[in-house]
């Protein structure tokens, strides 16, 4: 019983973090304890310990006397995301193409294989998802614990802000995708050959990229347009 209610204690905690990350579970949305520990099928006090562990890590946000909420998404948490990324994703790739062993290399390639197949199948929150998981094995790679909260907590609001931009609507969209996932093979690439510098330099063009990506996503269309072409239509 004891190794079935861990199991059903993981599950909750692998699926609600899925349910942040894909936006299914909103930013800022309270978390229904009774609910949820109910549909887990888990007692309240190991669901506690699931969302403390998930608090810790930057899913969820506690609020003295009124539970728990996802954590949420306003104007502050993305200009310091905006600020942040570049510098984080830099040093990460940095050092993990310093100390990657070969098994993390491994376990890179079989989650951009995923990666490829989501892009190929459609699959939004697989692409979102394994995007994720890309940079979150970078992470383990760099090895370093000062840096790797705060990756965490950037890779959270990159999938979710990547749940938009990963259903491209314009050719150009789908273009930067295919650019994305060749970047991540490149990735693989300079961490395997130990290429500290070129991982640096790519991580930024890969955060260019996104920066684009979302850019392109939050812009009408009518914007590219000159005025003049728009008064005359």
């Amino acid at each position: 019983m004891k190794d079935e209610a861990r199991a059903r204690k993981a599950r909750c905690y692998a699926d609600l973090k899925r349910r942040i990350l894909t936006m299914a579970m909103e930013p800022g949305s309270d978390i229904d304890e009774a609910a949820l520990s109910q549909a887990y099928e888990i007692s309240r006090p190991p669901f506690r310990e699931v969302l403390r562990q998930l608090a810790g890590e930057g899913y969820v946000a506690l609020v003295e006397n009124r539970g728990a909420k996802v954590s949420a998404m306003n104007h502050k948490t993305l200009r310091d995301f905006f600020v942040a990324a570049p510098m984080i994703y830099s040093a990460v790739s940095q050092l993990a193409a310093q100390n990657a062993t070969d098994l993390q290399i491994q376990k890179l390639k079989e989650t951009q294989r995923q990666f490829r197949a989501a892009i190929a199948s459609g699959d939004v929150a697989g692409r979102a998802l394994n995007n994720e998981r890309f940079h979150a094995i970078i992470g383990e790679m760099a090895d370093n614990i000062y840096l790797q909260p705060s990756l965490t907590r950037l890779l959270i609001d990159h999938a979710r802000i990547g749940m938009t931009f990963y259903q491209p609507r314009s050719a150009r969209m789908a273009e930067n995708l295919t650019v994305a996932a060749e970047q991540h093979d490149q990735f693989i690439a300079f961490i395997e050959a130990g290429d500290a510098e070129a991982a640096g330099r790519l991580a930024v063009e890969h955060w260019e990229l996104s920066r684009n990506q979302i850019e392109l996503y939050v812009t009408p269309a009518g914007l590219d347009i000159p005025l003049d072409v728009a008064r005359a239509r």
